[in-house]
């Protein structure tokens, strides 16, 4: 509802109670307080004895919507008649009492006589905007929805312009939760008004309720497509409309056929592909890609496709369990853009997602260390971009058993870039290293000072490793428990899960008072997740937020499972019971902020 009927609605609705409190230079403050407290609390008789006096002084019209609606509720009909005629005599130019004294007869029943009164107030609308919408305003005042609706159509036709009131009808259709005007409404507008594509997924992706919305919808989109087949708004829309039944091969063959039928040259297509990338729909993802690539190298997004394609490979096959000899295949697809194109910054991404494959997939952890020192000397490169590369390859050095070239690595862009971002993460990266070779005191005086960083991911991580060091080295034993979890994270830096997880498994057994259970947990609900395994990660997450209601974890775990209801597994009702709780029960945590505001947009608050 946009802001004009908002207010209004929040005026009329309730017997323009507010339209009262903005007059109070009329009369006492104390009575007009009075008055909208007796209304409110439904003690009409004594407002109506306020009120009379009122309505026939000097400010009285001022004071008509509340006595009106204030008689209605008594069922006083002749008075309210009496007082609607009175000010239809005084005001024969305005359309507001003529709509009141129609809302009477409704009231009493008599529908022949408020209809007479609406249809003839329609039928006098003038060729005027202003007067069209002024007429509509009144009828929605009143509370009167359809005929605000046949008012705004009749305004259409005598405008002779059917693109005119479109947000004040979608608004209308919105309030009412009337899906097949809405979904209509927004079918005309959007070809002269394709902006409103965004707010049209948002509010229709609200009131439909299952399946049969969007294929009733999708039957619409389609119809729309045979009267304008090139009108690339639709194809968008119905692409949307596929998108969440997850039917994402009919996106991609709605696309495919709109751009051969349109000739074009692949760009309505190449926008939309992220949106299968981001559903993790990343096989329809390559067909696109592969789809565009046979439009040749002359194509504008030939090269771009290429690159697209290798990445969107490079996130299906190191997505859940991953096949060594497939990801050997697309290293080798990287090498030879790399070849082609040569070792350069437009290549340079090739390099470090080569790297990544050979160091932690592949086994070639010394492959990569080279690929990364090598990337390190081209010239051209910015000293952010050069210290993100140093990172990679300080992590590499950790794989090929050099820890102190790692450090040292690390130690550089900390200093390089003290206090930014990137210094903050090469200096957490230290920390955690130092993590690994069980040197807890040193590991956390780097967690203490990051605590402060401006980076709240790095300022939460730091937190959470200070107090998990803090909490567990107590005593002999809870540091040697917490040396097999700092093994078991070795292993899952390494890529190495199932030994990881048979670490973690292991430490309860030797240690079994130990104080770890949480974070045990929580990481092997990381790991879960990283395997696409989301139920099971979702049910240990929930044993972490109803088991350790004041561990360190629980608002990590509370967002977390938020998070995968959200994006994974599409349900929106659970991941907002999630945020809220997050909301309500830890409003001091680092994810408080994004929890409230993914809250809302699920909600539906501003769209």
């Amino acid at each position: 509802m946009n802001r004009i009927f908002v207010l209004l609605f929040l005026l009329f609705a309730s017997g323009a109670a507010a339209q009262i409190s903005l007059q109070r230079s009329a009369i006492d403050v104390d009575d007009t307080a009075l008055i909208i407290q007796y209304y409110r609390d439904g003690e009409y008789e004594k407002a109506a004895v306020l009120l009379e006096k009122l309505v026939d002084g000097s400010t009285g019209e001022n004071y008509f919507d509340l006595y009106f609606n204030t008689l209605l509720k008594l069922k006083r009909y002749d008075v309210a008649e009496k007082l609607v005629k009175k000010q239809i005599k005084k005001n024969p130019q305005g359309d507001a009492y003529l709509i009141a004294l129609g809302k009477l007869y409704q009231e009493k029943g008599d529908a022949n006589a408020a209809n007479k009164v609406f249809n003839d107030v329609i039928a006098k609308l003038p060729k005027d905007e202003f007067r069209i919408r002024d007429l509509a305003n009144n009828f929605y005042r009143f509370e009167n929805y359809e005929l605000t609706i046949q008012t705004f159509k009749q305004g259409r036709k005598l405008l002779n312009n059917d693109q005119l009131f479109t947000y004040e009808l979608l608004n209308i259709y919105r309030f009412k939760k009337d899906k097949p005007m809405l979904m209509q409404e927004y079918l005309d507008a959007l070809p002269t008004n394709p902006q409103l594509l965004p707010q049209a997924q948002a509010v229709l992706s609200m009131v439909f309720d299952d399946k049969n919305d969007y294929l009733t919808f999708q039957a619409a989109i389609l119809k729309k497509i045979q009267q304008e087949p090139d009108a690339a708004v639709y194809v968008q829309l119905l692409t949307w409309n596929y998108i969440q039944q997850q039917e994402f091969d009919m996106a991609l063959r709605q696309l495919i056929a709109y751009d051969k039928r349109t000739k074009g040259d692949g760009g309505t297509l190449y926008s939309a592909v992220n949106i299968f990338a981001d559903n993790n729909a990343y096989e329809t993802a390559i067909k696109a890609y592969e789809y565009l690539l046979t439009k040749g190298k002359d194509n504008p997004y030939y090269l771009s496709s290429k690159i697209e394609l290798l990445n969107t490979k490079y996130n299906l096959q190191t997505t859940g369990k991953f096949s060594v000899a497939n990801l050997d295949l697309l290293a080798k697809d990287y090498q030879s853009l790399i070849d082609e194109n040569g070792k350069n910054k437009n290549t340079l991404f090739a390099i470090k997602k080569l790297a990544n494959l050979q160091a932690y997939y592949l086994n070639q952890a010394s492959k990569a260390e080279k690929g990364l020192e090598e990337a390190i000397q081209m010239p051209g490169l910015a000293a952010q971009e050069l210290s993100i590369i140093k990172l990679d390859l300080g992590d590499v050095y950790i794989l090929t058993n050099q820890p102190w070239e790692a450090f040292l690595v690390y130690e550089q862009v900390s200093k390089q870039f003290e206090g930014q971002p990137i210094g903050n993460e090469a200096r957490f990266r230290s920390a955690k290293l130092s993590f690994y070779q069980g040197n807890f005191d040193y590991s956390n005086g780097q967690c203490m000072v990051l605590k402060t960083a401006t980076s709240q991911l790095i300022a939460n991580d730091a937190l959470n490793l200070s107090l998990l060091i803090s909490d567990n080295i107590q005593t002999p034993t809870d540091s040697n428990a917490l040396k097999m979890y700092a093994d078991a994270e070795m292993l899952i830096f390494r890529n190495l899960t199932e030994q990881a997880i048979k670490k973690l498994d292991s430490i309860s057994v030797v240690y079994p008072d130990n104080g770890l259970k949480d974070a045990v947990l929580m990481t092997k609900a990381r790991i879960l997740i990283k395997a696409n395994e989301h139920m099971q990660a979702v049910a240990i997450l929930k044993t972490v937020t109803e088991n350790f209601k004041d561990g360190i974890w629980t608002d990590d775990a509370l967002f977390m499972l938020g998070d995968l209801y959200e994006k994974k597994l599409n349900d929106i009702e659970q991941a907002k019971i999630y945020f809220q709780k997050l909301i309500t029960d830890y409003p001091g945590s680092m994810f408080s902020a994004e929890a409230r505001k993914r809250f809302r947009t699920l909600r539906g608050d501003g769209v």
